[in-house]
């Protein structure tokens, strides 16, 4: 084994099938519904158990942000995801704990997996978006994308302490936000998979870019 380990140093060795009784994190479920024209139908999916009870979400996406002098910077790791067997590209995240908001779940989770220590500021909508679904059509998964803000003048960010668990490998590295798009096509190039809330928020930038939104 590696002295340092890396996300890349992981592979699947098998995989099988898994009782609804043996699962941990998600279960099978069989939905019947009744569509517009009154017919009775099926739908199979997956359905997360572990939301806390008091909460309306599963977790949160964190955009972390650096306050650089030459631009902002996005924080991104690459973890290993053994449902496709890929290293994948993605933004810091993580499961709500019981009675944790969204925001203090971001700011807990950011300095865990990364060891950046962030704040989220401001009353207004931006800090903490709209509850999304990450694959309506196939579990019930949802989060919160919530905007922290990283203050690169301070002591605590500059010799950065993650406190990974013991079966978290995670590789921290940060973009240029400007340039998100291109990275994420680089990345891909070389094999790397691009989980689908750093691939929106790059698409989203060059949209802005390519319509000139903003002047």
């Amino acid at each position: 084994m590696s002295t340092n380990p890396s996300p890349a140093d992981s592979k699947v060795l098998s995989t099988g099938p898994l009782e609804n009784k043996d699962a941990r994190w998600a279960r099978l479920v069989l939905t019947t519904y009744k569509d517009p024209l009154g017919k009775e139908r099926t739908w199979e999916s997956a359905e997360r158990s572990t939301r806390p009870k008091n909460s309306s979400i599963d977790g949160v996406g964190i955009v972390a942000i650096l306050q650089k002098p030459e631009g902002p910077e996005i924080v991104l790791q690459k973890q290993f995801r053994p449902p496709i067997n890929k290293v994948v590209i993605e933004v810091p995240a993580g499961l709500v704990d019981e009675n944790e908001s969204a925001a203090v779940s971001a700011v807990r989770e950011l300095r865990e997996e990364t060891g950046y220590v962030g704040t989220v500021s401001g009353q207004d909508d931006w800090q903490v978006g709209p509850i999304m679904f990450n694959d309506p059509g196939f579990c019930n998964t949802n989060l919160n994308m919530v905007h922290v803000s990283v203050d690169m003048s301070l002591n605590e960010n500059q010799n950065l302490k993650p406190e990974l668990e013991e079966n978290e490998f995670i590789e921290v590295f940060t973009v240029p936000l400007k340039h998100l798009y291109a990275a994420c096509r680089r990345l891909e190039a070389k094999g790397y998979a691009i989980d689908a809330r750093v691939g929106t928020l790059a698409e989203g930038i060059e949209l802005s870019r390519r319509w000139k939104l903003f002047g």
